[in-house]
């Protein structure tokens, strides 16, 4: 018995134990965490706001090289990679059947010109003799259509030639620019088709110049209208760590295409001084800056609050300065600002301290406007889940730092505050 109460004894002793040093572990966590920031102090700094748009790299001219004729592949000096002048030889194609033919061809010149000869003559005669009248207009009009079908069938045969000319001159294709060799897709010995054949042809190499690459970028159609044709920008390649190159917006498409469910504006921008490392498939990062100031006075985003106006109906800008124990609300006209900063044209100064949430009677007061209103609602019988107008007419928001007009961002942290928690949910004072 005794040892039956001395283990209930020690294992109440273990589960004490064990609760108390789970309390100091867990206190001693909760103050290893640094207690959130709740005022800043206003500085100088520099602001620089700009859009982000991603892409793929591409040639600026890209050619996909098909033959003019049906053939065969008999020359292809040229493979992935190289790089070839203006002028050199891509491939030519078996050309022993054409040159049969215009052997054949020439040889047909030069009998129709006999036959030319000879019918200019007997109706050069025809004509003295139908003058002399030695013989009858019938004989004279048989001599005439000899000579006229003499020269027909001459051009014909020139013509011929002519066409097998052009042919042979098509089975030579030659580089039309400085370009790089991207696909070879056929090789020697292999029949191809003409481009005015099925399907276009056979495609026997496709070449780009890669001295001049584009950007073909996505750009999100809130930043389209901030970006100008003509300006100049900052490009990154993820695959040349360290790579930093410039563009210039060359244009913007005038209509919207969705890309990966995602609406947006084409905009084309051409590289200027291409790494030899960037090549075509790579992806781009582009900055397009859109406004900077420098050395001005800036507070965090999360200070700044705005507020609709009841009396003027007009959106009004403050934050709330640190005087003493008290906070003061104040006025500030915004300019610039990014993600993080805004800056602050008027109403403060460096050095100042504001805060970084709605102070406390504040949250207490949007508190009570809240329970009021849904008392009210409720007793005039709203539906549930609806919630009546704020009583004052006004709202409390974070300003957004999407744009260069300086306004402030809604990604500030939230008021943590229980109270404010409740006023949030009625979007009278959000962070």
């Amino acid at each position: 018995m005794k040892k039956f109460v001395f283990l209930i004894v020690l294992a109440g002793l273990c589960a004490g134990g064990y609760y108390g040093w789970n309390r100091w572990r867990k206190a001693s966590e909760a103050a290893a965490v640094p207690a959130r920031a709740t005022t800043a102090t206003a500085e100088l700094r520099d602001i620089s706001f700009s859009v982000n748009a991603a892409g793929e790299i591409d040639p600026a001219e890209q050619v996909s090289v098909r033959p003019e004729i049906n053939g065969k592949v008999d020359q292809l000096p040229v493979d992935l990679g190289d790089h070839i002048k203006k002028g050199a030889l891509l491939f030519k194609l078996d050309d022993k059947e054409l040159q049969q033919q215009r052997a054949s061809s020439v040889t047909d010149i030069e009998k129709a010109k006999l036959n030319l000869d000879k019918a200019e003559r007997d109706y050069k005669r025809a004509q003295q003799m139908l003058a002399e009248k030695l013989i009858s207009q019938e004989t004279y009009d048989d001599t005439k259509t000899a000579y006229d079908l003499a020269k027909n069938a001459l051009e014909s045969a020139q013509r011929a030639l002519a066409i097998l000319d052009e042919h042979l001159a098509y089975t030579q294709v030659r580089a039309p620019f400085d370009c790089t060799v991207l696909t070879r897709p056929v090789s020697i010995g292999q029949a191809v088709s003409g481009s005015d054949g099925f399907n276009g042809g056979t495609e026997v190499l496709t070449i780009a110049d890669l001295n001049a690459m584009i950007i073909n970028a996505q750009v999100n159609q809130a930043d389209v209208p901030r970006l100008k044709v003509g300006e100049t920008v900052q490009v990154s390649v993820e695959a040349v760590p360290g790579l930093s190159a410039t563009g210039v917006v060359e244009r913007i498409s005038p209509q919207a295409i969705i890309k990966n469910n995602i609406k947006g504006y084409p905009a084309r921008i051409v590289l200027k001084n291409v790494d030899p490392r960037v090549r075509p498939g790579m992806t781009a990062n582009v900055k397009i800056p859109v406004a900077s100031v420098g050395n001005v006075t800036a507070v965090p985003l999360s200070a700044v609050f705005t507020e609709k106006n009841s009396d003027t109906g007009e959106m009004e800008r403050f934050v709330y300065v640190q005087q003493g124990d008290t906070l003061e609300k104040r006025n500030v006209k915004v300019g610039v600002s990014d993600y993080f900063y805004a800056e602050i044209q008027e109403g403060l100064k460096a050095g100042d301290v504001v805060s970084l949430e709605l102070p406390k009677d504040e949250l207490e007061k949007k508190a009570k406007q809240l329970a009021s209103q849904k008392k009210s609602g409720g007793e005039a019988g709203a539906p549930a889940g609806k919630m009546a107008a704020p009583a004052s007419g006004t709202t409390t928001n974070r300003s957004r730092a999407s744009a260069p007009s300086g306004s402030a961002s809604d990604s500030a942290p939230k008021v943590r505050s229980p109270v404010a928690s409740a006023a949030a949910s009625s979007s009278t004072a959000t962070h």
